[in-house]
């Protein structure tokens, strides 16, 4: 019985990767929207099916921080709009998720991150996940960034369990008017200088749920992230690699520092 089960796990091979800086995802993974010029009536009509109002007719743009990654504009006009794999798409400056037929690209401005975050944060960073009205998708994601596939843990990323422990905070959802208490409370209890990450297009804009009620998003009116991360949910690759940048372990283009 052992070692059958031994077999099984040789037929696995290796599940741990080795060198972050070198995952490439499939090609049906949704990443970077890319954008071609098109023709009015076109652009129009990619406007209205959009049910996040992700995509503005004039000028022709996707804003990354609405999306939710359906891939059915791209269905309708893969002639204006296609996904690439490229996970490359975190910003520190939320107008940078918005993508033109210009971008080939999404810049990771250094200059507006906060000196004191690579200067204190480059080699540990703990950090407290909160799910502030979210459907649990980008939070399973979040979690395997720890597992034995990505281990971020070996650069000193991770997330603990008290705000008191923690370096900044992970928000995901849209942010319900039940846990916007809780949010600023977990906020105010981890120690200065403190991050604040959106990760999932709900936490960036409310996404769907934008115009809801039940939403109250004011705490993004007294306090500015410090890291936006789109997707619906926001895949390993795109935390990880937009973290990194955050804390000075890597510029976009470069070789992880060791």
């Amino acid at each position: 019985m052992l070692l059958n089960k031994l077999k099984v796990f040789k037929s696995h091979g290796s599940q741990y990767i080795p060198d972050l800086d070198a995952v490439q995802l499939p090609e049906i993974f949704r990443g970077r929207p890319e954008l071609s010029e098109c023709d009015e009536e076109t652009a129009r009509e990619l406007e209205k099916m959009c049910p996040t109002k992700a995509i503005a007719a004039s000028p022709f743009s996707l804003d990354m921080g609405r999306c939710l990654f359906c891939g059915e504009c791209a269905r309708r006009a893969p002639q204006a709009i296609r996904f690439t794999n490229d996970y490359r798409i975190g910003a520190s400056r939320r107008e940078d998720l918005i993508v033109t037929p210009a971008t080939r690209s999404i810049p990771f401005a250094h200059d507006a991150v906060r000196k004191e975050i690579p200067a204190m944060f480059a080699h540990a960073l703990k950090l407290r996940q909160v799910s502030a009205g979210g459907d649990a998708s980008v939070e399973m994601e979040l979690n395997a960034t720890g597992n034995v596939n990505f281990d971020f843990g070996r650069y000193g990323v991770e997330f603990v369990a008290s705000p008191r422990h923690a370096d900044g905070v992970v928000i995901t959802g849209p942010v319900s008017r039940n846990m916007a208490e809780a949010l600023q409370v977990c906020y105010d209890a981890v120690p200065d200088p403190k991050v604040v990450i959106v990760a999932g297009s709900e936490a960036v804009s409310g996404s769907l749920y934008a115009e809801s009620t039940e939403v109250d998003r004011s705490f993004f009116e007294r306090h500015q992230p410090d890291l936006w991360l789109p997707g619906a949910p926001t895949h390993p690759m795109v935390f990880i690699e937009a973290v990194m940048n955050l804390i000075g372990r890597r510029r976009r283009g470069e070789q992880t520092k060791k």
